[in-house]
Formats: C-alpha cells, structure tokens, sequence
C-alpha cells in the first residue's frame, strides 16, 4: 500500500508528532494510517518507560461539575510550557469529564484516563502522569481555578446560594487554606498542643493559674478564628466573614482545595 503527503501530513494531525517520525510509521506498515498511528503509539510508549523518573513539578488542575456530581483533578507534566500549552489544558478537562464516571471518593486513573495521558505522553515526549483527584456527590456545587490553573477549590453545600457568593468563598479558600469548615474540623490534637503552649507560656510569665488558662482560651478562639472557613475573614470584603457572606438557604458540606503538587 502507497501513501501520500497527505497521509503523512494527516497522521501528523492525529498524533502531533514530526513529519519524519509520521513519514516512517507508513513506510512500516505500508501506507495503512491507522495502523501507522497505533505503531507510533506503541513505540513511543516504550521510549516514555524510560522517562518515569522524570520529576513532574508542573502541571494543572481540572474541574468539572455536572447536576449533583462534581470532580477535581490534578495531572502533572515536567515543564510548565507544556502545562501551558492548549492541547495539554484540554486533556486535563478530558481526564475530569471521565473521572466524574467514578463513585465518590478518591479518583484513580482508569483505562480511559490513562489513554488521554499517554496521548501526551507521546505528543510532548514529557512525563505526563496524573497526580490525585477527588469526585463529590449530592448538593450543590461552586468551584475558582486559579487563571495558572494550579491552585483551584470544589466547594460543596446543601441547599442555594448564588454563583458569584459560591465562587468568592471558593476564592477565599484558595488564598486563605482553612484547615476545616469550623471548630468541629481541625484535629483535637492540634487544639490541645496551641493550648498546652499558650498556657505555658503565661505561667512562665508569673500569671497564677486560672489567668493563664483563660489566656490559653483566648489564644485557641483565635487560632480557631484564623484557621476555620467561616469564621475567617472574608478575602473579598476583610471587614466581614465568610458565615456572614453564606446565605441563610445554604450550608457547606464540603470543600476540596489543590495546590499543583501540594
């Protein structure tokens, strides 16, 4: 079987890979365009194997919401100009468009997903791998991506609230990392240890007893204030808090915050 220039060029299309590379998987299977796409995929994927070591410090986030499922996921790459690049950005919303098919949970990379990453994997010559994701049920949802597409938030709630008040505290969540939505989230542990160390501090100081407990209560209230969602500050408006912005009709749920490789 014969093949043209249009073959090449149309396979090169498919695959995004250089004339040559397209030029010498017709001559291997004469002429035969898919069978030519399937031999490049196959022999660059071996080549990839050897490039799994390959540290992955960029990449992007994806989001996708639809009815009462939503879905955040994080796929990396090695350089930030493939992160960047349209085809990549696209993949990432293709890897999240199938990972809504999971149950609710941790997401892990299924066959389909797979696919869509190995397509870069041998379109950029990159190690392309995906990095973590999380699927929500139930609700209502609101979500921010950063414009780099590497800091993002999935806010989940019961009940309505406008798009722009969901998105603001989905904003304020990515600037601010609360450690839950309220005192009930954050590890007693940790509570005890601010605790232990506020009072120590004031006896060490001279202060009796019971002063220095009240001081340690006053340092966990703010501490609690600082680190929980809806008792922080607001980043849009510091002179309210995020339980004051939340409609009445509405109650977070849940909320789901990605940093690129944090």
């Amino acid at each position: 079987m014969t093949f043209t220039a249009k073959d090449v060029m149309d396979l090169r299309q498919k695959t995004g890979l250089g004339m040559m590379d397209c030029k010498k998987a017709l001559k291997e299977k004469a002429g035969d365009v898919a069978a030519a796409e399937e031999w490049l995929r196959e022999t660059r994927k071996d080549k990839m194997s050897t490039r799994t070591e390959r540290a992955t410090a960029e990449g992007r986030i994806g989001l996708v919401i639809d009815g009462s499922n939503a879905v955040i996921v994080e796929v990396l790459t090695e350089t930030d100009f493939t992160a960047r690049n349209e085809k990549f950005v696209e993949m990432v919303e293709g890897v999240a468009a199938e990972a809504i098919k999971q149950p609710a949970g941790d997401v892990s990379a299924d066959t389909a997903m797979a696919s869509l990453i190995d397509d870069q994997r041998i379109t950029t010559g990159e190690n392309v791998n995906f990095g973590r994701g999380k699927k929500l049920e139930g609700g209502s949802f609101g979500s921010y991506l950063h414009h780099d597409g590497k800091r993002a938030c999935l806010l989940q709630i019961e009940g309505t609230a406008d798009e722009a008040t969901l998105k603001g505290i989905c904003q304020h969540i990515v600037f601010h990392d609360p450690m839950g939505i309220g005192p009930e989230d954050v590890p007693a542990e940790k509570i005890e240890e601010i605790r232990a160390e506020a009072q120590a501090e004031a006896e060490a100081t001279g202060k009796p007893a019971d002063i220095a407990q009240k001081m340690a209560d006053g340092k966990v209230r703010k501490f609690l204030q600082e680190c929980t969602l809806l008792a922080q500050k607001y980043v849009l408006d510091e002179s309210t808090r995020v339980e004051e912005v939340l409609p009445d009709t509405a109650k977070i749920k849940a909320f789901v915050r990605y940093t690129l490789g944090g």
